[in-house]
């Protein structure tokens, strides 16, 4: 049995609760319609409604804006342009990260995107407000803007930085010599389009004017950064901003930060001291929030005939906001994928006057893998070997390019076991061979690997005297289950039931979190509530034995046992002296120790993952391996995913039902990078031209017949006590790839261009033999 770390700590064989599929808490709320989003929150009375204004170039100044006939409107509160919105601050480029930035609205006339509010209009109703919008008139000078990504590839440059501190380019050994060098070569470009985060819950505010302070309703995925940004935007005091999200409905990076909804919400109930709700429509969404920037990925691979690599390189170009630059780290996947002496990766950026990049989910790792995998496909058909043997010739000892151990890797384990359950041995050698019918059939694999990383978090855990429990966090649960497994772990770590405990998340008043992102939330939360429940059990446990009233007093904390809502010392065998069991109810102690009924509570924390050694000493990951069989229709090209299977190693699964779920939504997700996903931008202006659900195509049921997410059991040492790591993104990394070499594997016809549409794979197709 494992030593517990603490007097009265559960040890791992003891615990029940982490890891059962527990049905979500918060679920008979949200299909009831009692969890209340932003833009259902009424408590603060009738509010005042914003409408957003965009501009109608892409590139260029406002040299004219008249407002007279939207002002005479009836119910028109404000029409705020940047000859009347008030001053704001600017963006501090010395942080860290970008989410805490000061984001400015309507602060010049400038015109950096199609789609840029230009006014804001406040009323008594939505209707008046969207009706005296149209009423704006605005007059532009155009100057010539950047908008075709594939004409400006040569004035690609290095990035001023990257996300979190990495490097943009890396090398190891002789790159060009050991790819000269190798028997075999496979050198390909491949391009990403770009990508929008579609939550179904919109982007939506409602700011509460109190005094001084405002009550900002706000859905985001990080709460106390959000409140950094809407301080550093109005140059307000962060402690007279309390920000509420205690439910997200949906983010995908698209919630990490705030966006134009909040701050103009903020700064209009500031000017009319009336509470003021702002939601984007779902066409504004697509221009407002960012997204993902497109691609250009030049990958090399040089291997012997025994289909070891000798060499590989991954070189990404891929476009920026010049004015707020975004370097997603593309190529970072390719680092500790595959052993290979001689190695290079790089990312340049090219900038075009288009809405700024953002985190989208899995950023760097989902196109990056698009391209790294399908490279990895080539080189198996080059050499006549099996995909998923290739990959395994090529697993790597140490991290290859930082020369350190794995924390827990079982990237091969994945693959046998996915082999095993898919029936992959089936899959045809040769390309377009397998057919039913008209149908061409194939199968595709692909890896996939996720770093987890880790942010400061503090949770704060409160046994009360009815013998309940209070979890409270700025945490934030975006649809991944959070509620869920922070009640699992706190019911775990003070032995009562479930019921018995309550998860407040999402107030800036609570302890700072890292919040939802990253695939960190539930590691980094989760972790922090254990250690708060640690430190809580010794507390109890030492004031209780301490306590000559107590039926506990003068016992050995290190024999007691927390179990079903009491503290139980078994006196059995002459444990404890032979003094005999005794139990006894949580609540009966506290109540004796805080006798004025105030509780007993203490604090737990996970630190950056820069302050923790094993993240220096240990390259610490997550692991997959996709399998997907498709049916391409000879006549027309039409695609039909059969079936695809996914199996997982994340170390430890807090909830076996949640993290299932979100593996399934990733799955999904990869499924529509390959085959639908792609914002269009018209080139000649900028605007972003199938900006809504009807024409950003992503999957539906129809399109999903058979999906499976398998999870290997595990236990990560390294990366926190609990040996849980993050699988949010993890589905959707290399997902996309296995749909692509399925499609290759059906057909004999490469693709390059994500997503593959009817129009670059009909042409190739082979002939349908009678």
């Amino acid at each position: 049995m494992a030593r517990a770390e603490r007097a009265g700590e559960r040890t791992d064989e003891e615990a029940t609760l982490i890891g059962q599929p527990l049905n979500r808490v918060d679920g008979p709320l949200k299909v009831t319609g009692r969890a209340t989003y932003v833009y259902e929150q009424w408590e603060a009375g009738p509010p005042l409604y914003g409408f957003i204004l965009g501009a109608a170039i892409g590139k260029g100044r406002i040299t004219r804006i008249d407002t007279t006939r939207a002002e005479r409107l009836p119910g028109v509160r404000l029409v705020m342009t940047h000859h009347n919105a008030p001053p704001q601050g600017t963006r501090d480029e010395s942080t860290f990260l970008e989410m805490p930035r000061a984001f400015t609205a309507l602060a010049n006339p400038e015109i950096h995107f199609h789609g840029e509010p230009v006014a804001l209009v406040v009323a008594t109703t939505f209707e008046q407000a969207r009706a005296a919008a149209g009423l704006i008139d605005v007059m532009y000078a155009v100057e010539p803007g950047r908008y075709d990504f594939a004409a400006r590839l040569d004035h690609a440059h290095p990035p001023k930085k990257m996300k979190i501190g990495l490097a943009a380019d890396t090398a190891v050994g002789d790159f060009d010599a050991g790819f000269d060098a190798a028997d075999v070569t496979i050198d390909q470009h491949y391009t990403t389009p770009y990508y929008s985060a579609q939550p179904m819950e919109p982007h939506a505010c409602l700011v509460v004017p109190q005094g001084e302070d405002l009550i900002v309703h706000t859905s985001v995925q990080i709460v106390d950064m959000a409140r950094t940004s809407i301080a550093s935007t109005l140059r307000m005091d962060e402690q007279r901003i309390h920000i509420v999200s205690p439910y997200v409905g949906g983010g995908f990076g698209s919630k990490l930060r705030v966006h134009y909804e909040t701050i103009l919400a903020a700064i209009a109930a500031r000017t009319l001291r009336r509470p003021v709700k702002i939601a984007l429509t779902r066409q504004q969404t697509f221009p407002l929030v960012g997204m993902r920037p497109t691609s250009y990925q030049r990958v090399r691979l040089g291997a012997g005939r025994d289909g070891r690599l000798v060499a590989i390189a991954h070189d990404v170009i891929m476009s920026t906001n010049p004015d707020v630059e975004y370097a997603e780290q593309t190529a970072v996947t390719t680092r500790s994928l595959y052993a290979a002496p001689n190695r290079a990766t790089s990312h340049r950026l090219t900038a075009l006057d288009l809405p700024r990049g953002e985190d989208v989910r899995a950023p760097g790792h989902a196109p990056g893998l698009l391209a790294v995998e399908a490279a990895m496909d080539e080189l198996a058909h080059e050499l006549s070997m099996d995909p998923v043997e290739l990959r395994i010739r090529n697993e790597p000892e140490l991290d290859p390019e930082r020369g350190v151990p794995f924390s827990d890797r079982h990237l091969v384990d994945c693959l046998r076991e996915g082999e095993r359950r898919f029936g992959w041995k089936r899959r045809p050698m040769k390309p377009a061979t397998l057919r039913e019918g008209r149908w061409l059939v194939g199968y595709g694999v692909a890896s996939a690997i996720r770093p987890h990383p880790q942010w400061a978090t503090r949770v704060r855990v409160r046994l009360e005297a009815d013998s309940t429990a209070v979890v409270r966090s700025d945490m934030t649960d975006v649809g991944t289950g959070t509620y869920t497994m922070l009640t699992q772990v706190a019911a775990d770590g003070l032995g009562l039931p479930p019921d018995r405990v309550r998860v407040e998340l999402g107030r800036s008043e609570f302890p700072v979190s890292g919040g939802s992102g990253a695939s960190w939330g539930a590691g980094n939360s989760s972790t922090a509530v254990h250690r708060a429940c640690a430190a809580l059990r010794e507390k109890l446990l030492a004031a209780a034995c301490g306590d000559a009233r107590s039926p506990l007093y003068g016992r050995d904390p290190a024999t007691a046992v927390l179990a079903d809502g009491s503290v139980r010392v078994d006196g059995a065998d002459g444990a404890d002296g032979g003094r005999g069991g005794v139990s006894v109810p949580l609540g009966e102690i506290v109540g004796r120790i805080r006798p004025e009924g105030e509780g007993m509570e203490a604090d737990g924390e996970t630190y950056a993952m820069a302050a923790e050694p094993n993240y220096a000493a240990y390259s610490i990951n997550t692991y997959g391996a996709h399998f997907a069989e498709v049916g391409v229709d000879a006549d027309t090209a039409e695609i039909r995913l059969r079936r695809m299977l996914g199996v997982f190693s994340a170390g430890r699964i807090l909830n076996a039902k949640t993290a299932r779920s979100q593996l399934l939504g990733g799955m999904i997700w990869g499924l529509g990078m390959a085959l639908e996903e792609a914002v269009a931008v018209d080139v000649r202006s900028g605007a972003l031209v199938n900006r809504d659900l009807a024409q950003y195509m992503v999957p539906v049921h129809a399109d999903v017949p058979e999906v499976d997410a398998v999870i290997l059991e595990g236990f990560d040492d390294k990366a926190n006590p609990l040996g849980a790591k993050g699988v949010g993104e993890l589905g959707i990394c290399g997902a996309g790839a296995a749909v692509a070499n399925a499609v290759f594997n059906a057909t004999g016809v490469r693709v390059r261009d994500f997503p593959i549409t009817l129009e670059n794979l009909l042409p190739n197709l082979p002939p349908l033999e009678e």
